[in-house]
């Protein structure tokens, strides 16, 4: 029962993440110590629970007891923003505040060689319309987050 329960408040959790703020930081998932409010050095599902319900109460902005399209909104904004921010610090490599294309190809080799490394199933040299429905049924299997590859 005990696992069933633990099991439950992750997946809600997960759930309520994109629409949740972050006391730990956007961006950020919490550590083991914040998690462990009562620092026992061990996780209870009511601790788990405890820390969603203040991430849901952090957005609750208006304390109505749900999370409305605006609040939603306001988090995926806010997530957006920092995501955005740290892909300019990582991947800004001349410093100029500007991400250049030249800058975003350049991610452990070419991204496009890449996927047609993986893609081109026949080595043509060329993606058929089989092989692109093909990479997006993989694509759509659950890999990734939330069924994105």
């Amino acid at each position: 029962m005990t696992t069933k329960l633990l099991m439950a408040v992750l997946i809600a959790g997960g759930t309520m993440a994109a629409g949740a703020a972050q006391a730990e930081g956007p961006g950020q998932r919490p550590d083991f110590g914040t998690l462990d409010a009562d620092g026992d050095g061990a996780l209870t599902p009511q601790e788990l629970a405890a820390h969603h319900a203040d991430r849901f109460a952090a957005n609750d902005t208006n304390g109505d007891g749900g999370l409305s399209l605006e609040e939603l909104t306001t988090a995926a904004v806010e997530k957006a923003a920092e995501r955005a921010a740290n892909i300019l610090e990582r991947r800004d490599e001349n410093g100029d505040g500007l991400l250049q294309q030249a800058e975003l190809g350049r991610r452990g080799g070419d991204g496009i060689e890449r996927m047609f490394e993986l893609v081109d199933a026949d080595g043509d040299g060329a993606i058929s319309v089989e092989e692109f429905d093909a990479m997006k049924a993989h694509r759509g299997r659950g890999h990734g987050r939330r069924g994105r590859g």
